[in-house]
């Protein structure tokens, strides 16, 4: 049931962005006759405060949040798999360095790392890209460390070993495949956080800049108008909340899923 709700919102909003793009939305139409306007046939959702289709931002919004997730997921992943795969495999020195490095990133909360990093390369997509990447690597380099010092002393490890299996092909053949399922789940809840911190930086002004459309910016200016345009905020936030919600949910759903005792207890 609850796979079925996560998978159903998800596709969802996949299929309004896509609908969004068939229909071609503008997102920065300006009606000055339609300021703050309640849902209406001719604005579905409603407007915001220039006039603009709360409908077409919201698309553009969850559009440029899921590429933005995706690509600082991807990006994040990499460096931090990188480095726990050094640390964890070679120890020593090195894994002590690295973890150190960790530790300092880790010494502070992550959001106020990106607002700090926001703050010094300045607003933008890109920099904000940047930012988020600089502060979410250190969870996959200690999830990946801890697996890697366990798998470096299976006995197919070892057998490879003996066989005189260079570095990287132990590393590419016999340690990241069973990672694999870990790090899948893993970048499943990134998503989800990396959509937060967007909102969040969007929301402070050194986020995703306009005209560009961000829910983050929409929650923005929608509290200003909460008295006299209750829709605006309420649309907006249900909207990030679904999309989170489901994204948790679906990440819940495929730990499950891939839990070999939970498995074989089925």
């Amino acid at each position: 049931m609850i796979r079925k709700l996560a998978y159903g919102i998800l596709g969802f909003w996949l299929l309004a962005v896509l609908l969004g793009r068939l229909f071609q939305l503008d997102p920065n139409q300006i009606d000055l006759n339609s300021i703050l306007s309640v849902p209406t046939s001719a604005y579905w959702l409603g407007s915001d405060d220039l006039g603009r289709s709360i409908l077409a931002r919201l698309l553009q919004g969850v559009e440029v949040s899921l590429l933005l997730a995706v690509l600082v997921t991807v990006l994040t992943m990499t460096i931090g798999v990188l480095v726990g795969l050094l640390a964890g495999f070679y120890g020593g020195k090195v894994d002590q360095v690295l973890m150190q490095i960790s530790d300092v990133f880790l010494a502070f909360p992550g959001i106020l790392l990106a607002i700090a990093f926001a703050a010094v390369l300045g607003p933008g997509l890109f920099n904000l890209m940047l930012a988020l990447s600089l502060t979410g690597w250190v969870n996959y380099a200690r999830l990946t460390r801890g697996q890697t010092l366990s798998l470096r002393n299976r006995q197919h490890v070892q057998a490879a070993v003996s066989l005189g299996a260079s570095v990287p092909r132990l590393i590419a053949k016999h340690i990241l495949p069973l990672l694999t399922s870990v790090l899948v789940v893993e970048a499943t809840y990134s998503l989800a956080s990396v959509m937060i911190a967007e909102a969040s930086l969007s929301f402070l002004g050194l986020g995703i800049q306009a005209p560009n459309a961000s829910w983050g910016a929409m929650l923005r200016d929608a509290v200003r108008y909460m008295l006299i345009a209750p829709h605006y905020v309420l649309i907006v936030g249900l909207s990030l909340m679904s999309l989170i919600l489901a994204i948790n949910l679906g990440g819940d759903s495929l730990r499950d899923g891939l839990d070999v005792r939970q498995a074989s207890e089925r």
